[in-house]
């Protein structure tokens, strides 16, 4: 890679983003507006004394599943403007390679996520007073990270989309699927062993799994660790697919 051609990449899409208010404002204000409704459905909930509020586990969860979907819809459409306009038959006419241009354009929008990540951490826990073991630094980190995997798949998925129409109609498949299963609404432990199974290869699993490590204790744990990398792993893996996906003519 060029780092060069990279850096111009990343540039030319922050400028582009930062002309289109209506994304702006899905990526920064949608999550924590989001964020702000699941606090409200809570906020009348009768409990014991002592007992933790729901909102502390599924106002943790939503940190990384409200970007991650947010993320994805922007990459995806985004992308796909690219293809269907030519911009990205025209790049890719030039010397730029491949791998410059898909990381460039990977970097723009996570550089986007670990913004949006801040506020809605920063609106959970100083507005919403959330309360968990872990630091506001790590719960960053997880949201950052899933944000950069939906940025992922959303590039992945914009290949194989004519219409924006098409593009959204991905998150039935991509998406959905990962949010039932990743643990937030039934343990995997009570899963049956067919999608206790699937649910171990979802990525968005071990985000969840991440954030209970981070929910329950104080410190980094090795398993919050492991976590993180196999997410890694799945985001640079699926970058290197979606290079596939980067052709020199518009179908």
């Amino acid at each position: 890679m060029n780092p060069a051609m990279l850096v111009a990449t990343c540039g030319r899409v922050l400028r582009q983003l930062r002309s289109d208010p209506r994304s702006i404002a899905l990526i920064l204000v949608v999550p924590a507006l989001l964020l702000a409704v699941v606090y409200f459905l809570y906020e009348n909930e009768t409990l014991p004394p002592g007992a933790p509020r729901t909102f502390d586990r599924v106002g943790l969860m939503m940190l990384a599943i409200f970007p991650f979907v947010v993320m994805f819809l922007v990459t995806s459409i985004t992308m796909l403007r690219e293809r269907t306009s030519g911009t990205l038959e025209r790049l890719l006419t030039t010397p730029i390679h491949k791998a410059d241009l898909l990381f460039g354009y990977a970097l723009a929008f996570s550089l986007m996520a670990a913004l949006q990540a801040c506020v809605a951490t920063a609106i959970a826990y100083w507005t919403f007073d959330l309360a968990i073991e872990g630091s506001p630094g790590l719960v960053v980190m997880v949201a950052v990270v899933n944000a950069v995997l939906g940025v992922a798949l959303g590039l992945l998925c914009s290949a194989f989309a004519r219409t924006e129409f098409q593009a959204v109609q991905f998150m039935p498949v991509v998406v959905v699927p990962q949010i039932l299963l990743c643990g937030l609404f039934v343990a995997r432990d009570d899963m049956n062993e067919i999608l206790e199974a699937v649910s171990g290869v979802l990525p968005l699993t071990y985000s969840v799994d991440a954030l209970f490590e981070i929910a329950g204790n104080s410190e980094p744990t090795a398993q919050l660790w492991s976590d993180i990398a196999v997410i890694g792993a799945v985001i640079v893996a699926v970058l290197l697919l979606a290079s596939l996906t980067l052709r020199r003519r518009t179908s």
